[in-house]
């Protein structure tokens, strides 16, 4: 795409007073809200969003930056396209474009046609001194594909429905992270004597640590170390399992059947990584005990979707990424219980979609108290 063709598509020709009159920036709730939309828009078409913003709160004479703020928001609405939508952040301090349905191949070029003719509408604008206070930026939603990237891609601005936060949600969470703390400490007293058992029995019949750690993702991609009993062997070769998770999320045929049925699996059937004792821990579940640690230290929840390892982002589509935004991942939830291992990748998906739009402290004490079942009964745990 040729610089005069991403100038058309992304800014007015009619840059004057005569169409500002008209225009205007919106006010925060229903540019977060209108933000919201377009988000998800974005999620189901495949075309990208940008997201400018102009950010001139290092001017600290009041005076000045009041007659600063009041240039930009005149200026810009008169530059972009009528279907952009222009508005204010930051408690109505910051100014910001939303542009919609930029193409995935020409994000690139239309981050640098932004920053290019705002830029120069701002020299223009703005004196010098001014001018170099003034902080430009162009976010891309999505941004990068995963993998070594994973923190990059959930930049919170982009979830203003996540993040907004209400007293009444604030008491709730609150509530939620003391039953996590309580049911945290209550679950390693409990379980105190497997504690005791279970590494004498790993040391015994295999080489290598006690604990396995694996860097999993957490709200908005933050990545932190998970912790389980070791039910591999050391040194082995994660490819098989790379492969797999590909193969799954794609929903491949025949992936993870055995010879009694059409059982589909998110885990290995007959792993060949397993130790001795690997599968015992594996189909007990109690591989997964240390992870009240986890809890504990805030990383993760008693019940939430399961945290990804952060190479399954690669092949995530954008809408499956909303799985490790709206809530903490937890050692159990919805999926486990419900669908025990048991599912394509997408139904998986789906039912954490689900608890996070339909969360509540009762519905996390009912997983809570459906999990010793689903764990007893075994299905799908392998």
């Amino acid at each position: 795409m040729q610089r005069n063709d991403m100038d058309t598509l992304l800014f007015s020709r009619v840059a004057g007073a005569d169409r500002s009159k008209d225009a205007g920036l919106i006010d925060e709730e229903r540019f977060s809200h209108a933000l919201c939309i377009e988000r998800k828009r974005a999620e189901r078409s495949g075309h990208a969003l940008l997201l400018l913003i102009i950010d001139s709160t290092q001017i600290v004479e009041t005076c000045l930056k009041d007659r600063v703020l009041a240039r930009i928001s005149r200026t810009v609405p008169a530059m972009v396209r009528e279907t952009d939508v222009c508005g204010w952040l930051r408690n109505m301090l910051v100014p910001a474009v939303i542009f919609t349905e930029i193409p995935r191949n020409a994000v690139a070029q239309a981050i640098e046609t932004i920053e290019r003719k705002v830029n120069e509408r701002l020299r223009v604008l703005l004196d010098d001194d001014v001018f170099s206070l003034v902080r430009l930026s162009v976010l891309p939603f999505p941004a990068g594909g995963g993998g070594e990237r994973d923190e990059e891609e959930f930049n919170p601005l982009f979830y203003p429905d996540l993040t907004r936060r209400t007293f009444g949600g604030m008491v709730a969470d609150g509530m939620k992270r003391a039953m996590d703390i309580v049911g945290a400490l209550f679950g390693l007293l409990l379980f105190l004597p497997v504690f005791a058992v279970v590494p004498l029995l790993i040391k015994l019949t295999s080489h290598g640590p006690v604990f396995f750690r694996q860097k999993r993702l957490g709200q908005y991609g933050k990545a932190f170390t998970f912790l389980k009993f070791r039910s591999m062997k050391v040194n082995n070769d994660d490819s098989i399992h790379r492969q797999f998770i590909r193969d799954f999320i794609a929903n491949k045929d025949g992936l993870g059947t055995g010879d009694d049925g059409g059982e589909k699996v998110f885990k290995i059937r007959n792993d060949p990584r397993l130790t001795s004792i690997g599968n015992f821990l594996r189909k007990t579940s109690i591989d997964e005990l240390p992870q009240f640690l986890n809890v504990l230290k805030g990383d993760m929840s008693l019940v939430g979707p399961r945290p990804p390892i952060p190479y399954e982002l690669e092949t995530y589509d954008i809408w499956h990424r909303f799985r490790i935004l709206g809530r903490r991942p937890g050692i159990t939830g919805l999926w486990q219980v419900r669908g025990r291992s048991l599912s394509t990748f997408d139904g998986m998906v789906r039912l954490d979609l689900q608890y996070i739009r339909n969360w509540s402290l009762w519905l996390d004490i009912r997983l809570l108290l459906e999990t010793p079942l689903a764990v007893i009964r075994g299905k799908g745990a392998y």
